[in-house]
């Protein structure tokens, strides 16, 4: 099992920034401090549905199918992945 990427501060729940990156080939390690990508600052749950969107090609009738919901229930999810993405985007202007 990979341990999952950790993005929010046990301490104070604050996003995490990448401070070092390292080759698994050669070693070289390059050291600073990097922003995550924005999918990352979403919860594991959220990465999950909007990899799930994808695998489904856009399509919330099948992911409402695949997991169960209503259809409401997964615009509903959607809409709070937007607002939540916006929000975030404008936190990096």
């Amino acid at each position: 099992m990979n341990p999952k990427l950790p993005i929010h501060c046990p301490s104070c729940e604050s996003i995490l920034q990448v401070a070092q990156l390292k080759c698994e080939h050669c070693n070289t390690s390059v050291g600073g401090n990097y922003a995550l990508p924005i999918f990352l600052k979403l919860h594991q749950e959220e990465q999950d549905f909007m990899m799930q969107f994808f695998m489904t090609s856009g399509s919330l009738k099948e992911m409402a199918k695949q997991m169960g919901n209503s259809y409401p229930t997964i615009r509903n999810k959607l809409d709070d992945i937007i607002e939540k993405l916006r929000t975030l985007k404008e936190e990096n202007l």
